[in-house]
């Protein structure tokens, strides 16, 4: 079995110390490949670190929305060079975050868009973050015209998922999707189209049942594509493939 973890934080202060230990970890469960993504100017940074030292890590970089008061000109040039990096695969995370955000919702739109801009003259897909805005998630995707790109720990129903699957996005499935209550994920995740899901752990946040409320790590995301299997009425080598080569496809991967 080989998994891609789609979107991880290894750039994250919980695993600061002790990388190549979970990198080890990950392998041991089947996990052989990881998009490290990142946030901010730090993160970013960070991410693009990683992925240079580590053969099988991946970077995205970007600006979410809880940063977007300090995205301005300088970083957004910034962003432009570090896109260009060999190692780095898609812009993000960008999106939307109504939960309790330090930043408004006209900052949060303006920098999404630029962002999306960007993407779209790089030819690069997104990762998208969207925290309870699905509607304004949805309305700027559609209005700009994106069909390049990841919905990031989808959580929506089965409505929202042929919302963004007409506009031609990939979702991908966290640990969100193992929780017992989230049945109306466990159908989205049933009902998924073969070729547009991807799987993750968003580590070291949404550690998947049977760990929930532990610190999450990207070799978790095996517990995730356990669960899908057992959605799809499948095997989780078939999901586990199935999502490695879509993360390929997406993130412009040959494997090698």
């Amino acid at each position: 079995m080989r998994i891609f973890d789609s979107h991880t934080h290894l750039n994250d202060d919980a695993f600061r110390d002790n990388v190549e230990d979970y990198i080890a970890h990950a392998a041991r469960l089947g996990v052989t490949k990881m998009a490290i993504v990142g946030s901010n100017h730090e993160m970013n940074k960070e991410a693009i670190e990683l992925a240079h030292k580590y053969d099988n890590l991946y970077a995205i970089v970007g600006w979410h929305p809880e940063d977007a008061l300090n995205y301005n000109d300088e970083e957004e040039a910034l962003l432009k060079e570090q896109l260009k990096d060999d190692k780095v695969v898609a812009l993000g995370e960008i999106g939307l975050d109504y939960f309790q955000s330090t930043s408004t919702k006209k900052a949060q739109f303006n920098v999404f868009k630029r962002q999306i801009k960007i993407a779209q003259e790089m030819n690069m897909p997104i990762s998208v973050h969207n925290r309870d805005a699905f509607e304004d998630t949805y309305a700027i995707l559609k209005e700009c015209h994106v069909n390049n790109g990841i919905i990031h720990s989808f959580n929506g129903d089965v409505d929202w998922l042929n919302k963004f699957m007409d506009l031609g996005m990939y979702v991908s499935y966290s640990g969100v999707s193992t929780f017992k209550k989230t049945k109306e994920v466990h159908e989205a995740a049933a009902q998924t189209p073969k070729d547009r899901m991807l799987v993750e752990t968003d580590a070291p946040y949404l550690a998947p049942e049977p760990l929930r409320g532990h610190q999450n790590e990207p070799g978790y995301t095996l517990y995730t594509v356990e669960a899908i299997a057992r959605f799809r009425d499948t095997t989780p080598d078939k999901i586990a493939e199935m999502t490695y080569q879509n993360a390929l496809r997406v993130f412009g991967l040959e494997d090698k």
